[in-house]
């Protein structure tokens, strides 16, 4: 499948219409909720579309915001603790209906050493994924290098997701991979407010 990538700055068209499942990835500044704030957010659709939307502040984008909230459209992460912290600091928008691939990768990749996109991309989807552009300045003018990256961190996300579903089944672990998504928006909250490096059921 042909992945066509579109670019839009501020936000996405009035138009814009988006249905069933979309992964979703974002690009910061840093990784600090304190100090760092959001730069780019990508979407890629099931039929192979890739959004990109770069972001300046003060955030103004109403059709972008619309999707994020729409509860109907699932919306799938690799680590979404994170994204879904910087996109609710940031643009103010809980999400709901998510699925995490780095959550269920933990579950039923037991054996794995890492459980980071490379890894998943590299052992589900046969791809090597180049990290060159991971920490590079995504607040300034985009380059095609970095619009690749933020593509190839989201088109694999619908394959990953399906295969660590069937997983899961297998070993019947959907049950407890439900409660942790459940759990997930609390999870989020408490890395805004703080406690990001402490485990509070800790004794």
């Amino acid at each position: 499948m042909k992945n066509i990538i579109q670019y839009f700055e501020g936000d996405i068209p009035a138009n814009f219409k988006l249905r069933g499942s979309i992964a979703i990835d974002t690009e910061t500044t840093g990784i600090s909720l304190l100090r760092d704030r959001l730069c780019v957010v990508q979407i890629a659709d099931e039929r192979g579309g890739v959004y990109i939307i770069k972001l300046e502040r003060p955030y103004k984008c109403p059709n972008l915001k619309a999707i994020l909230a729409d509860e109907s459209i699932l919306k799938i992460f690799h680590f979404g603790r994170f994204d879904m912290a910087m996109i609710k600091k940031d643009l103010g928008i809980a999400m709901k209906n998510v699925f995490c691939t780095k959550i269920a990768s933990r579950l039923v990749r037991t054996s794995a050493p890492k459980h980071n996109l490379k890894s998943l991309v590299a052992e589900i989807c046969g791809v090597e994924l180049d990290k060159t552009e991971q920490t590079s300045d995504w607040a300034g003018k985009l380059s095609k290098e970095q619009l690749k990256y933020a593509a190839d961190d989201v088109i694999y996300l619908h394959r990953i997701m399906e295969d660590l579903k069937l997983r899961m089944q297998r070993e019947k672990r959907v049950g407890i991979f439900d409660k942790c998504i459940a759990f997930l928006p609390t999870r989020v909250d408490l890395d805004i407010a703080g406690w990001s490096n402490e485990d509070i059921f800790a004794h």
